[in-house]
């Protein structure tokens, strides 16, 4: 009986960070890992104010991100602009758009906001798709579902 309810328990942990938002391809518990680059500037923080991954302040809380309006995170004040404007053009954060801005923020940018001097306040470049993919996937996995 026990064996039982931990098999079963197992196989719904594992199957939950694919699952999670019904937007995540990566492999969250890759990305849980992958994200110990991030938290230097990054925490993750619930909506109690518990905190999920400690971190730091210099970047956003990621608690929230996928749905998120870009450059519009309630209490952070450190918004470049270039970032302020990709949102107010419509930049509302999902997989495909993490894992490219992840991966040259500036890059990213400069080509949602049609500025060629757009820069991000992030100057950390995750190099390998699959890892950006992996943090999309813890991020959302710890993440509430984004409202419709």
């Amino acid at each position: 009986m026990k064996l039982t309810l931990a098999t079963a328990l197992m196989a719904g942990m594992v199957a939950v960070p694919a699952f999670a938002g019904g937007h995540a391809s990566g492999d969250a518990e890759a990305g849980e890992k992958a994200f110990n680059q991030c938290k230097a500037c990054h925490a993750i923080v619930d909506a109690d104010g518990n905190d999920i991954v400690k971190g730091g302040k210099t970047g956003p809380n990621l608690y929230g991100l996928p749905g998120r309006t870009a450059g519009a995170q309630e209490d952070f004040t450190k918004y470049k602009k270039s970032i302020v404007a990709a949102g107010e053009g419509g930049l509302v954060w999902d997989e495909a758009s993490f894992v490219a801005y992840a991966q040259d923020p500036n890059a990213f940018l400069k080509e949602v906001t049609g500025d060629s001097k757009a820069r991000s306040g992030m100057a950390f470049r995750v190099r390998k798709e699959e890892d950006a993919l992996n943090l999309w996937a813890y991020i959302a996995s710890v993440s509430p579902e984004p409202e419709s």
